[in-house]
């Protein structure tokens, strides 16, 4: 089995990839475990998340995840807690800066708000799909999505699932800017490199400042969605969510 993140060094900057193009860079175990691991052990200054093309990340690899997945050892149902590859990217004080060249739904959308800044491709789209699949959203959407974006147009997203372009999360203030698809990773990697040119101790000390004043008790969210995610992993609403999306129908949902 090959490796679902590359690393790469641009100067003082990590370029971190997700590559699993073939299915959108859907999100299984193994990626969230490597995702973890290229945060965590990152030396850089500064950090670019991005996906192959032609999407960003279309969350949870649905077959795998949101089926029970393949692995035993990693079943759906978890003890709760905070995801451990969100952990790594909301307590990182290593500068993360998401270049979103497509598709940024789901959790590929809670990653994108767990970076401390957004640059999308005029091809980027963005969604809180999770009440699609009879599901809660995890803790960015809770916890940064309002901070981003205020709490009303925050709800709509949350509560219905729409999926938005490029120039509409720029007006909304979801991402700082949007960029021809071609300067997407000069320009995020220009920005992290004059990130990268400041003193790492300051700016690091600037990140921990962000998160006490403005953070939420990450751990404790975490316990609760993990929780509410298990009660609502087994409802006939999430089976449904799943087989329509399979099934590529309309969803018929009975509120059981």
């Amino acid at each position: 089995m090959g490796s679902d993140i590359i690393v790469t060094r641009e100067g003082f900057v990590d370029v971190v990839t997700i590559n699993r193009p073939e299915v959108r860079n859907a999100l299984r175990f193994q990626t969230y475990d490597e995702l973890e691991a290229a945060v965590r052990n990152s030396s850089a200054r500064a950090i670019v998340l991005t996906g192959a093309d032609p999407a960003f990340c279309s969350g949870d690899d649905v077959r795998e995840v949101m089926g029970g997945g393949d692995r035993p050892d990693k079943p759906v149902v978890v003890e709760p807690r905070l995801t451990p590859a969100a952990g790594a990217l909301l307590r990182s004080n290593i500068p993360i800066i998401a270049a979103v060249n497509g598709a940024a739904v789901g959790w590929g959308m809670e990653m994108a708000m767990m970076c401390d800044l957004r640059v999308a491709s005029e091809r980027a789209k963005f969604g809180e799909l999770f009440v699609l699949r009879g599901l809660c959203t995890d803790v960015a959407g809770i916890g940064r999505l309002a901070q981003l974006v205020g709490r009303e147009t925050a709800a709509e997203l949350l509560l219905t699932g729409e999926v938005i372009d490029a120039p509409t999360a720029k007006s909304i203030g979801l991402v700082s800017r949007v960029v021809p698809h071609e300067n997407l990773l000069p320009t995020a990697l220009e920005l992290a490199q004059k990130i990268a040119t400041r003193p790492p101790l300051a700016v690091a000390k600037i990140k921990e400042g962000l998160r006490r004043a403005l953070d939420p008790d990450w751990d404790s969210l975490g316990s609760w969605v993990s929780s509410t995610l298990t009660e609502l992993f087994r409802t006939e609403d999430h089976r449904e969510g799943v087989r329509s999306f399979l099934e590529k129908r309309e969803p018929h949902f009975t509120g059981r």
